[in-house]
């Protein structure tokens, strides 16, 4: 706890311009926030609303907009109270939830082809005995191949349709819910990300990996991008999401600080 307090501490002054112990390459994990972006098929899409963009009488520029957009969207967040009665909204789940070390499990070649695949124990088993351990504390990142189609939604989600009647059509890969069990009990992970529209493959009605995480207080990290620029080497995740209080979910900044490892 004390090391993730201090790299906290570390990004803060980094924000601020001053020098820090910092260093690495920071890839961005983030999808932008368009016209483009991938929504759920019953999920109302981004809208970029301009409010004002020009000169000012005082010689200046100014702009500014509004925005509006489903909580589940683009790159985000799943909080627990999504799948669960008494899971944490995205208020009140801690911050240094979603700080901690990376780990990228490669299935890409397995379920890259296959709309059905899950993810399964076996799978996070190979990698452990490729990788070491997952440890406690990590941020696993799922990496299926998918996040490559982005952002075509016929290619991503399996249907470009919208509507009720679409979600049957969606077809993507997800986390098997024994999988889930895995990473949250036996792993105690903080967080898991897929680049993927949700964690449950898209032919799911059940939601199985959802709930299991949901009820154990793990967040989600959804069409989490740019897997493939990842290394097997260590490396730091930042997810900081949007303080919706209340919020089952919202819009998230992923970064990985790679050759940071935070433990």
């Amino acid at each position: 706890m004390h090391s993730r307090v201090a790299l906290l501490a570390a990004l803060a002054l980094a924000c601020a311009g001053h020098p820090t112990p910092l260093e690495g390459r920071v890839v961005d994990l983030t999808h932008s926030f368009d016209a483009s972006t991938i929504y759920w098929p019953t999920g109302e899409g981004f809208e970029l609303t301009v409010l004002a963009d020009g000169a000012t009488g005082a010689g200046t520029t100014y702009r500014a907009n509004s925005f509006c957009a489903a909580e589940h969207g683009g790159t985000h967040l799943d909080a627990p109270s999504h799948f669960a009665e008494r899971g944490q909204a995205a208020d009140a789940i801690p911050p240094e939830r979603f700080v901690g070390p990376g780990v990228v499990v490669d299935v890409a070649e397995r379920c890259g082809s296959d709309p059905d695949c899950l993810v399964e124990v076996a799978d996070l088993r190979r990698h452990e005995a490729r990788r070491g351990r997952i440890p406690g504390g990590a941020i696993v990142l799922l990496r299926t191949g998918y996040g490559a189609r982005w952002p075509d939604p016929a290619a991503y989600l399996g249907t470009a349709e919208r509507g009720a009647e679409a979600v049957a059509k969606l077809r993507f890969p997800g986390l098997h819910p024994e999988a889930a069990r895995f990473l949250a009990d036996e792993r105690r992970i903080d967080a898991v990300g897929i680049d993927t529209a949700s964690i449950d493959r898209g032919r799911s009605t059940g939601f199985e990996a959802h709930r299991e995480l949901a009820e154990r207080n793990v967040p989600i990290l959804e069409n989490v991008a740019h897997l493939d620029a990842l290394p097997e080497a260590p490396f730091t995740v930042v997810a900081l999401p949007m303080k919706i209080g209340g919020g089952s979910g919202g819009p998230v900044r992923i970064v990985a600080i790679l050759g940071l490892v935070s433990r």
